[in-house]
């Protein structure tokens, strides 16, 4: 199913649901011609406020509807080990007590915070392999560390296990099981709040935020992140790390007014964001920088050029984008999104070059990651379905499984 054409993934979901063409646009409030056009696959892709529009209409997560990710095909097979164990370190059996990690001895809370940083480094250079094969044993060690020593020492300890639990959520979104991921993160919530960090509650509320998009939650999402952005906002907004929270959640808002079709609304939180993200220049960076949320100037514009895209506004897209000089903080993910947006963008006006261009430098710098994002196999389907095949997009073409 990973290789399935979107098209004909819409078409056996739509029949799957006794669904007519016309019958779908009518419940998902779309047009019926995008719908044959898409089963046609005279449409590679969709704006992403109609993919959610349709998988509303079909009753499936927007991650059904694109057969996104492929980290684990869904073939009806029984999970492969790596994940089981992920699963088991989420989701211990019941009344297990924590086990003494090997090597406990030497386990400091500052050892346990680079395992963890080290761990989302892995995560933001898409190599879930190695995040999957170490992700258990951090979480066995924080959850020891959470349940010994003393007040203060467990406290410490909940904090580790909030945000390993809370890495475990994004990696489960990643590989397309989000029901996991939410119990992943109600134990990283959980756990946060027991913990001496008093923004790590707001920071594990975004992840949240962000799993209830990907089931097409989008007024859950938009209200959660709202009630947590105004929590950090009365209390915290002071320091270097406060900002980055608030920023983050309000960013997250605007992500799910933006897939709701308020795309006004959502810009408006996106310009108050930037406003926001200008004032870290003039404030001490973050202490652990890595495990607070990733808000900044240039995050915040990468979020809104992905916006334009979205929303069928592509010069605007590349009139952000332009001149861009990202922070040394961008995680690999970010620079990623940026470069699939910027050539969608030049797919989108027809400049075919400039998309080849754009992807090529994407396959030299972050290659897991290109392979890994449906959004480059629709474009470059976009590319080579076309009139003209620029040089370049051959080579593409076979990297991502599109060439005939």
């Amino acid at each position: 199913m990973a290789n399935e054409h979107l098209g004909d993934r819409l078409g056996r979901l739509r029949r799957m649901a006794g669904l007519t063409q016309e019958g779908l646009a009518a419940k998902a409030g779309v047009s019926a011609d995008v719908v044959r056009k898409l089963e046609q696959k005279r449409k590679h892709s969709a704006r992403l406020p109609t993919l959610h529009a349709l998988a509303k209409g079909l009753g499936v997560e927007v991650t059904t509807l694109l057969g996104d990710p492929p980290g684990v095909p869904s073939t009806g097979e029984a999970d492969p080990p790596a994940l089981v164990a992920v699963r088991r370190a989420i989701m211990p059996p019941l009344f297990a007590a924590p086990t003494e990690p090997n090597g406990a001895e030497t386990l400091s809370p500052s050892l346990l915070r680079a395992e963890i940083a080290d761990a989302w480094t892995l995560y933001h250079a898409a190599d879930f392999g190695r995040l999957m094969e170490s992700l258990p044993g951090i979480v066995a060690d924080a959850r020891f560390a959470a349940a010994v020593g003393s007040d203060d020492e467990r406290a410490s300890g909940q904090g580790s296990l909030a945000k390993a639990l809370q890495l475990a959520g994004h990696l489960t979104i990643r590989l397309g099981k989000t029901d996991l991921a939410l119990s992943a993160l109600e134990r990283a919530f959980t756990a946060a709040d027991a913990s001496t960090d008093p923004l790590l509650p707001a920071m594990v509320c975004n992840s949240v935020a962000w799993a209830y998009q990907r089931q097409n939650r989008l007024d859950d999402a938009q209200h959660l992140a709202v009630h947590a952005a105004d929590g950090v906002e009365r209390q915290h907004v002071h320091s270097t790390e406060g900002v980055r929270v608030w920023g983050g959640l309000l960013m997250s808002a605007a992500t799910s007014s933006a897939r709701s079709g308020d795309y006004d609304t959502a810009n408006d939180m996106m310009r108050t964001a930037e406003q926001a993200a200008g004032r870290l220049a003039t404030m001490p960076p973050a202490a652990n920088g890595k495990l607070v949320s990733i808000f900044s100037r240039s995050s915040v514009r990468i979020e809104r050029v992905r916006l334009a895209v979205q929303h069928a506004r592509p010069e605007d897209a590349l009139r952000l984008a332009r001149g861009m000089r990202l922070s040394a903080d961008t995680p690999p993910s970010w620079r990623t999104w940026l470069l699939l947006d910027v050539a969608r963008a030049y797919t989108d006006i027809g400049d075919t070059e400039s998309a080849v261009k754009t992807l090529e430098k994407l396959h030299r710098v972050a290659p897991a990651w290109m392979r890994h994002h449906t959004l480059a196999v629709a474009i470059v389907n976009d590319l080579w379905t076309g009139p003209t095949r620029p040089p370049g997009l051959r080579r593409l073409a076979e990297f991502l499984g599109v060439a005939n």
